[in-house]
């Protein structure tokens, strides 16, 4: 089965100075080929540019995000990959003892964490009860009197 493997590496920021080439954008044109003929040599196939972005430090105390450019290239290998995830996978038995390895003991977590079921309100009291507010929970008193 065929597979792939990639390589991505930034995109050059600036262009060489390259004899023949006038204008800015000739220059940036003839870098690029030049990267990209230099991978293609080593059989990497060019496949796409992304601009992706970057948490970075801006300066000791903050953090941005920044853009920046990479060109994807891959190259055809030759290995087979398995079909489905090794974890997926049948345990081997061992021929000699007749039964599988044993498995790895898997550490204790704690149960998931449940809330407690809300409390009832409060029952009446009597003074409620009889439409009376205890004391200091009426209307404020004026100052004045």
């Amino acid at each position: 089965m065929q597979g792939f493997e990639y390589k991505v590496v930034p995109a050059p920021e600036r262009a060489e100075k390259i004899k023949g080439a006038r204008s800015p954008e000739a220059r940036f044109a003839q870098t690029l080929e030049a990267l990209m003929n230099r991978f293609g040599r080593d059989g990497w196939e060019y496949v796409r540019a992304d601009t992706l972005p970057v948490q970075e430090r801006l300066s000791l105390t903050r953090k941005g995000t920044v853009y920046r450019t990479v060109l994807v290239f891959r190259r055809a290998v030759e290995a087979e990959l398995p079909i489905e995830p090794a974890f997926l996978r049948p345990l081997e038995v061992s021929a000699a003892e007749g039964k599988a390895p044993p498995l790895r003991a898997v550490p204790e977590v704690a149960p998931p964490f449940r809330a407690r079921p809300q409390e009832a309100a409060p029952a009446e009291t009597p003074a409620r009860q009889s439409g009376q507010e205890p004391a200091g929970h009426g209307e404020p008193e004026e100052a004045g009197r």
